[in-house]
């Protein structure tokens, strides 16, 4: 049996920009002095005057990306998720979200599988801030090829966006010809009957992995993929959540304000159901193996598996 193809989607977002540099000239790589840790270097050696290198200094570089893009040009603002939608939340706030710009933000190192790098850098909370800037679009890919077409979705957008990546390799599973990414519209991947499991990121694969298994203990789990948070697909999840009684959300963020909290705000108003979120529950991260942190906090095929699996009884 042949390996899973295994790409960190902060490898997609570079490799899509270039890309995209190539087609389009109104494109502004911007980075806070991460371009070799975001992957921003690609473009860099293929466009250098059309990257530019803003320091350690992210919240000016929102204001710099805001500007660009008040000249009708398209900029990607790139550093980690936690520098993007933490540090540079007030800017991101007033400089891009109130006016409505056109600035693409590319957050990369996101969720606990940054590993090593501890709870400081291990952003949990960026997808419950971003949610909450009116007109801003969240998009948060499974795998390199989502990865690469939510790049692509993102500047054919006039608007704001925000781009979640991340810092581990993780399984190609879109790897199929009729594949098709539509901002704001979710994916079903299995049908099912029991429970809908309802994924997110490099969520997605453990989502799917633990419905094989729940297949074995007769538990006909239905999976869609979440890749836009926001807007969300709620005529896709109100259908789910009618079909099977029961819904799961799995994202590597906290359950406070992220996917979970999203579906939860669209079955609470439309189609009453019980939830069950699965995500970092009210802590912060700490060091450790990123696939190490992910199997502890129940976020791998098998945690999922576990919890899905109780959650049914």
């Amino acid at each position: 049996m042949s390996e899973v193809k295994k790409i960190a989607t902060r490898e997609s977002y570079g490799n899509a920009l270039v890309e995209l540099g190539n087609a389009h000239d109104d494109i502004f790589v911007l980075d806070a002095d991460l371009a070799g840790a975001t992957k921003t270097d690609i473009f860099k050696k293929a466009y250098p005057n059309r990257h530019i290198d803003c320091g350690i200094a992210e919240a000016n570089m929102m204001g710099i990306a805001a500007g660009i893009a008040a000249t009708g040009k398209v900029p990607f603002a790139s550093t980690f998720a936690m520098f993007a939608a933490g540090r540079a939340f007030e800017q991101v706030r007033n400089s891009i979200g109130y006016p409505h710009l056109n600035v693409k933000i590319g957050a990369t190192h996101a969720g606990i599988s940054v590993g090593e790098d501890g709870a400081t850098h291990q952003c949990n909370e960026d997808i419950a801030l971003m949610r909450t800037i009116p007109g801003m679009v969240v998009i948060n890919p499974s795998d390199d090829i989502e990865a690469r077409a939510a790049v692509k979705a993102a500047y054919e957008y006039v608007g704001p966006v925000y781009m979640r990546f991340g810092r581990l390799a993780v399984p190609v599973i879109n790897d199929r010809e009729d594949y098709k990414f539509e901002m704001g519209k979710g994916i079903v991947l299995k049908e099912g009957k029991d429970v809908t499991i309802i994924a997110t990121g490099l969520c997605v694969s453990s989502a799917l992995e633990a419905a094989k298994m729940l297949e074995a203990d007769g538990i006909d789990a239905k999976v869609i993929n979440i890749h836009t948070i926001k807007p969300l697909d709620e005529d896709l999840v109100v259908a789910a959540a009618k079909e099977t009684g029961r819904v799961v959300t799995v994202e590597e963020h906290s359950v406070i304000g992220g996917l979970g909290s999203a579906v939860c705000d669209v079955l609470s108003a439309k189609a009453p159901t019980k939830v069950l979120k699965i995500g970092i529950n009210d802590v912060f991260g700490e060091s450790g193996p990123a696939v190490e942190l992910i199997h502890k906090y129940g976020l791998d095929g098998e945690g999922v598996y576990n919890s899905v699996k109780a959650f049914c009884k």
